[in-house]
């Protein structure tokens, strides 16, 4: 891999050369590697499916909550991550939307976004381990507080970011 590669690297690979990908507004608002829309999934396999709890969230409170299950089992990485014939570690993650007409649009874009296998992929964290990690779509996996509700532009802005991908 030569050093002209190096900032040409998928977002997958969470630019491994030190400078850290895009912000996700430089994702959603910049052409990346050459081209726009949507780009080819790294994500491991892994299953998604939803249940709807009967409580509120923040700022929804005439709703139900819809909370999305995402399960990622241990791994090798493929060609598309990081370090392709290396073992990653799974996840479990649920997120969180209000159970109403625009959080279950939002549901069945990123249920697209998943088939798709753009919603999660294979990087290093902190510590140095290759994980399963979001990818550039953001998911509220706290039903309020830091990463929860409220937060009035969520749902906008993950509708713009999955549209801006070619999921519609």
């Amino acid at each position: 891999m030569g050093s002209s590669q190096s900032s040409e690297k998928l977002h997958c690979n969470r630019y491994l050369d030190g400078q850290g990908p895009p912000s996700l507004v430089q994702q959603a608002s910049e052409e990346v590697n050459g081209v726009n829309g949507v780009l080819p999934g790294c994500q491991p396999k892994g299953q998604m499916t939803w249940v709807i709890l009967h409580r509120d969230l923040r700022g929804f409170p005439d709703d139900n909550t819809l909370q999305i299950n995402y399960k990622f089992p241990d791994g090798i990485q493929s060609e598309k991550h990081p370090q392709p014939g290396q073992p990653y570690a799974g996840l479990r993650l649920c997120a969180y939307l209000p159970d109403n007409r625009e959080g279950r649009r939002i549901l069945k874009l990123l249920e697209k976004a998943f088939n798709q296998q753009l919603l999660f992929t294979v990087a290093t964290n902190a510590n140095g381990e290759d994980t399963v990690a979001t990818a550039s779509i953001p998911l509220k996996a706290q039903p309020d507080g830091a990463d929860g509700y409220p937060d009035a532009d969520y749902l906008k802005n993950v509708k713009k970011l999955l549209r801006d991908r070619g999921i519609e």
